[in-house]
C-alpha cells in the first residue's frame, strides 16, 4: 500500500488548505482552497490515511477535485492540502524493464526505482520549426508495415480496429522486433486479465528487456487512466532527449478520450457530439503533438483506435485520423480468415513514406496496390466463378500473384523480419509480377489456339 500522510508531514506547516464542504457523484467540492488547475491535492481522513486527488475545475467560491482513489471515509469538513502545483513525475534509466501504474510506481514486485530525474507530465509539444523532416525509416519488424506502410522515427501513425482483431498481438510483435532503442508502452483502460497475457505472450522477456509499461486498468478512476497516457510520453520524452530513438505505443486513445468524458462531465461541461465535451478534441492533439523528432532523438509513436462497431467515422476515429501521420486499418474480414497480421493495405496509408524510401521501392508497393485494388474491384465475380479469364490482362496478372502477395503479408508472430529484408520481398514480387506477365497468356474456355485444327 502506497500512503502520502508521511509525504504530507514533511511538507511545511504554512500549506495551502481548505476543506471538504460536499460530494456530488465522483467530485469532491472544497472551499476555501484556491489551487490551480491540474494541481494535486491531499484529502486527510479520520483513519490518518489521505487519499490524493486532482484539480479538475471550480464552481462559484468551490474548488472541484477528482480522486485517485475510492472516497471512502471522507467527511464534511476533511482538511485538503496542496501537494504538487505542477503535476511531475520521476524518471530515469532505472524504470527501464519495468511495469509501472498511472501514478509511475512500480507495480511488478520489485524495489523501487532510484530516479534522479523529474518530468512535466503535460509538457508543451515541440515547436513546428523545431522539429526536423522524417528522413529516415523505423523498421518495425512487421513486412506489411516496412513494406507498403513505411515508418519513418519521429512518425506518428494511427492503428484503427475493432476488439479481437489482433492490436495487442501486433504491438507486442513491434516492441520485440522494431528497432527503436528503447519501447515505452501505454495499456490505457486495458482489462485487468489481459495485462498479464501481454506481458508474458506478446512482449515476452525479450521484448520487456527495453521496454518501460505503462499500466491503468478498466477498473481504475479516470484520472489515472488520463494520467498514464500523459506519463507514457513524459516518460518517451525523457529517453529521447537521451538522444535514443523511442516506440512509444498505446493502447487506447479512444479509451482515453473517454476517461476525459467522464471527467469533463464531472466538472460541468456540456455534452457535445455523441456525448464528448469539447475538451477532449482539445486535449487529444495536446497529447499526440508531443511525439515527433527533435535534434537530439525521435519519438515514433503508434496509436490504437478502438473502432466502435467497425465505424471508421465515428468522432473519435475521425479526430484522430486528421492530427496523425497516416492510419492503419485493420480488417475483420482478414481476422476471420486467420490472415495475420490483419492489415487492410488498401485502406492504409502512411504519409511518410515518400519521404524516407527508394524510388525503386515506392515503384514497387505502388505496383502491388495496383494489382491488389484490381483484384478487390473483380472479387465478387471471381468468387461466384463468373469472371471470364482474358477479359482484363491486369485482374489475370493479379490472380496469379495472389497466392504470392498473400505469402507476403501474412507473418507469424514470432517471425522475424526487417526493413531491408521487407523492400526486397516487395521488389521480388514486382519482378515476378513483370515475369507472368510476359508469358503468353492461356485461352479462354471455348476458345481455339491459333494455328490448331478442330479435326480430328
Amino acid at each position: 500500500m502506497f500512503d502520502v500522510s508521511q509525504q504530507i508531514k514533511q511538507i511545511l506547516p504554512f500549506r495551502l488548505s481548505g476543506r471538504v464542504t460536499r460530494i456530488v457523484g465522483l467530485t469532491v467540492s472544497v472551499s476555501g482552497f484556491p489551487a490551480p488547475l491540474g494541481a494535486v491535492c491531499a484529502i486527510d481522513r479520520e483513519n490518518g490515511k489521505a487519499i490524493e486527488a486532482e484539480v479538475v475545475g471550480f464552481q462559484d467560491e468551490e474548488t472541484l477535485l477528482l480522486p485517485y482513489e475510492e472516497l471512502t471515509g471522507i467527511r464534511r469538513g476533511d482538511r485538503v492540502s496542496l501537494i504538487q502545483s505542477v503535476p511531475a513525475v520521476g524518471v530515469g534509466q532505472g524504470i527501464l524493464g519495468r511495469v509501472l501504474d498511472g501514478r509511475g510506481r512500480c507495480i511488478d514486485g520489485k524495489n523501487q526505482a532510484m530516479l534522479s530525474h523529474r518530468a512535466n507530465l503535460k509538457a508543451k509539444p515541440i515547436s513546428p520549426l523545431n522539429r526536423p523532416r522524417i528522413d529516415a525509416p523505423l523498421s518495425t519488424g512487421i513486412r506489411t508495415i516496412d513494406g507498403l506502410l513505411t515508418c519513418g522515427k519521429g512518425q506518428r501513425l494511427g492503428i484503427f480496429a475493432g476488439s479481437g482483431v489482433g492490436k495487442s498481438t501486433l504491438l507486442g510483435q513491434m516492441a520485440r522486433q522494431s528497432s527503436a532503442d528503447v519501447n515505452v508502452v501505454c495499456l490505457v483502460g486495458e482489462r485487468g486479465r489481459e495485462v498479464r497475457e501481454f506481458l508474458d505472450r506478446d512482449l515476452g522477456p525479450e521484448g520487456l528487456a527495453r521496454s518501460v509499461v505503462i499500466v491503468a486498468t478498466s477498473d481504475e478512476p479516470a484520472l489515472i487512466r488520463l494520467r498514464a497516457a500523459h506519463l507514457a510520453t513524459a516518460v518517451s520524452e525523457f529517453f529521447r532527449d537521451q538522444g535514443q530513438d523511442v516506440l512509444l505505443m498505446m493502447d487506447s486513445v479512444t479509451r482515453y478520450a473517454l476517461a476525459q468524458r467522464e471527467i469533463g462531465l464531472a466538472a460541468g461541461e456540456p455534452p457535445a457530439t455523441r456525448g464528448y465535451p469539447p475538451s477532449v478534441f482539445s486535449l487529444l492533439p495536446k497529447l499526440l503533438e508531443r511525439s515527433g523528432r527533435t535534434d537530439s532523438g525521435s519519438i515514433t509513436g503508434f496509436y490504437t483506435v478502438l473502432v466502435e462497431a467497425d465505424d471508421a467515422n465515428e468522432p473519435i476515429s475521425d479526430s484522430v485520423r486528421g492530427i496523425l501521420d497516416g492510419h492503419i486499418m485493420l480488417s475483420r474480414k482478414l481476422a476471420h480468415e486467420s490472415h495475420w497480421p490483419a492489415i487492410d493495405v488498401l485502406l492504409s496509408i502512411s504519409r511518410s513514406m515518400n519521404d524516407i524510401t527508394s524510388p525503386e521501392h515506392q515503384q514497387s508497393a505502388a505496383y502491388l496496390k495496383k494489382l491488389m485494388a484490381a483484384y478487390q474491384q473483380s472479387e465478387d465475380l471471381i468468387s461466384i466463378g463468373a469472371y471470364q479469364s482474358g477479359s482484363n490482362p491486369e485482374v489475370d496478372l493479379a490472380i496469379k500473384l495472389r497466392p504470392l502477395w498473400n505469402d507476403y503479408l501474412k507473418q507469424g508472430s514470432l517471425e522475424n523480419s526487417d526493413f531491408k529484408e521487407a523492400a526486397e520481398g516487395l521488389n521480388n514480387l514486382r519482378v515476378r509480377a513483370e515475369q507472368m506477365k510476359s508469358l503468353k497468356p492461356e485461352p479462354a474456355i471455348g476458345q481455339e489456339v491459333e494455328g490448331s485444327s478442330n479435326t480430328t
